[in-house]
């Protein structure tokens, strides 16, 4: 029996400081329009394209990591186009106010209007770091608009954990 109630303390103890490691964030950024931007049809049905993009990107309310504001970054991405509706796989890479980076994946939907970017929202998790951000993990959330320009402008949300302190 005690061997026991010191496993579930012990299982309890454990999650407690997990949960407590990690710590919310959010902030905007705004990437625009694309360049270069390739677009090939595939042929097999009407409005079946797939893209590749690059994006620069500024942090209007960025992200604080560790102390840091993320500044600016580079996103790029892989579309799966069908009429209005894309399949969006990338990857971002953000530069913090101290030279540090952190890279993102990303996966979601995006739509377009009269055959312009509007609307992409999805998901997102840390691949790395350099400098302070080294180990980073976490994941989180995305959500925005397009402009008549094609900039997007995104919500971001989500959490982060950094390895401990050696």
């Amino acid at each position: 029996m005690r061997k026991s109630v010191l496993l579930v303390l012990g299982l309890a103890l454990t999650f407690a400081l997990t949960a407590n490691a990690q710590t919310k964030i959010s902030g905007t950024v705004s990437c625009a329009k694309p360049d270069p931007a390739y677009s090939i049809e595939v042929g097999d049905r009407a409005g079946h394209s797939f893209s590749i993009n690059k994006s620069a990107c500024t942090w209007t309310t960025p992200l604080e990591i560790a102390g840091l504001q993320a500044k600016d970054g580079l996103d790029v991405s892989f579309g799966d186009a069908s009429g209005a509706r894309v399949r969006a796989f990338g990857y971002h890479v953000a530069t913090m106010s101290n030279g540090d980076k952190f890279f993102v994946r990303y996966q979601g939907r995006d739509t377009m209007k009269d055959g312009k970017p509007d609307t992409t929202e999805g998901t997102w998790s840390y691949t790395g770091g350099t400098g302070k951000l080294k180990g980073i993990k976490g994941k989180g959330t995305y959500k925005g608009n397009a402009d008549a320009n094609g900039t997007f402008v995104v919500a971001v949300e989500g959490e982060y954990e950094l390895p401990a302190s050696k």
